[in-house]
């Protein structure tokens, strides 16, 4: 690749950028910490775009992908199946070789690819004419009667010892006359900027992301999980701000959901790491977002020599925060109880270098939309444990559902 660093680099023309990527590739995918600090830091702001795709068995660690993985995906590796109605058809896994590469700065931008000067020329010349987002009355798929009556359920399996936390979720979806994804996507990361964004393109299916949240990341020979448990929404000043924060610091039940997980994630790193390295760098952690409030832990190890990236993927995923306690049961009754298939969400979309390193959100937060079918479908949930609330369960839902709600109505 030829690399060309432009300096004159106007953030304005980030549309354009992203809006001749998705014209000019069938793969293209965008990542971006929005400025947010978290610990680790969050995703590099860079454009991947490509045509190649490649098989998830036969990733080699040494070469730039980016990769999208179904929460589907898990079928692969542990004895579970999905037959729950399909909204849209995700594909398992699918990961793409970069053609062009730009990374972007406060103040410039790189290209990297066969004639970056070409390649800003066009970008120039784009002209961004976003289609008119035409989107019918949003439908929830579970009735809140239903969604009651399975917290209830899954609070018997607690009872009756089957689990000790479970992720459940519900599904919205639309039919589309009309839509700008990009459009979507700036309105979205406007409405609830987050460390995790991203913008993903395969062919005629987009995912919209603002995820707040890490699934894996690898540095080195450094591995980091940071599972979130914990939501509290914004107070209306100041005073009520803080007030929030604290009540979430010190809420028995919400601490309870975020330490089942880290001892999850505990146990799912410590399958690939060098015994006695995995540690808690920081537990309950409380971060503050634009819409609401998080309850974040990290967790560390140092990965074994010469463990592939399949094999991490294949022991750790998906993240625990959206499956439950223990994992695999957790999965089945997922399945038992949720209406839909999840495809995307709560699996994960991220980037691989060549010297090995990694990073991976966990997609949440998130809209998809299929343009060739003219649907989209997005998805929210919440932590069951035996003292949760059903109502209380299902206004976090609805909480975390606001900003995408507001953007599609609005």
């Amino acid at each position: 690749m030829v690399k060309l660093v432009k300096s004159d680099y106007d953030t304005k023309d980030f549309v354009k950028i992203l809006d001749w990527a998705c014209t000019k590739y069938p793969f293209s995918a965008y990542f971006t910490s929005n400025d947010i600090p978290y610990p680790h830091g969050g995703f590099k702001q860079v454009l991947f775009a490509g045509t190649t795709t490649i098989p998830f068995e036969e990733i080699k660690d040494n070469e730039d992908l980016v990769g999208i993985l179904s929460y589907d995906l898990k079928n692969r590796f542990e004895k579970l199946q999905s037959h729950n109605p399909t909204i849209l058809s995700h594909p398992e896994s699918l990961f793409f070789r970069p053609e062009l590469k730009i990374e972007f700065d406060k103040e410039s931008l790189t290209i990297h690819g066969e004639d970056p000067e070409n390649v800003w020329e066009q970008i120039l010349e784009k002209v961004y004419k976003p289609k008119k987002n035409k989107i019918s009355s949003l439908t929830a798929l579970t009735s809140k009667q239903k969604y009651l009556e399975s917290v209830e359920h899954i609070k018997r399996h607690i009872i009756e010892g089957d689990i000790y936390e479970m992720n459940y979720c519900m599904a919205f979806q639309a039919e589309v006359s009309s839509l700008s994804p990009i459009d979507l996507f700036r309105k979205l990361s406007t409405k609830s900027p987050m460390p995790f964004a991203a913008f993903f393109k395969a062919n005629n299916q987009y995912l919209i992301c603002a995820s707040p949240e890490r699934f894996i990341k690898k540095t080195g020979s450094k591995l980091i999980a940071q599972p979130i448990k914990g939501t509290a929404k914004r107070g209306k000043d100041e005073v009520e701000d803080q007030s929030l924060k604290t009540a979430l610091l010190n809420s028995e039940k919400e601490r309870a959901e975020n330490l089942m997980i880290v001892d999850l994630m505990r146990n799912d790193l410590s399958r690939v790491s060098q015994t006695g390295s995995v540690k808690v760098e920081e537990l309950f952690g409380i971060y503050t977002f634009k819409n609401l409030h998080q309850m974040i832990s990290t967790v560390a190890s140092e990965v074994n020599d010469g463990v592939s990236f399949h094999e991490i993927i294949s022991k750790t995923f998906p993240m625990g925060s959206m499956t439950g306690a223990p994992k695999i049961k957790c999965m089945e009754l997922i399945e038992q109880y949720e209406d839909f298939r999840r495809g995307w969400y709560s699996g994960s979309l991220g980037y691989m270098e060549k010297n090995g390193d990694f990073d991976f959100n966990v997609i949440i937060r998130s809209i998809f939309y299929d343009e060739k079918i003219g649907q989209l479908y997005f998805a929210v949930g919440s932590a069951i444990t035996f003292d949760a609330e059903p109502e209380a369960e299902y206004q976090e839902c609805l909480l975390k559902a606001k900003a995408i709600i507001q953007i599609l109505e609005g």
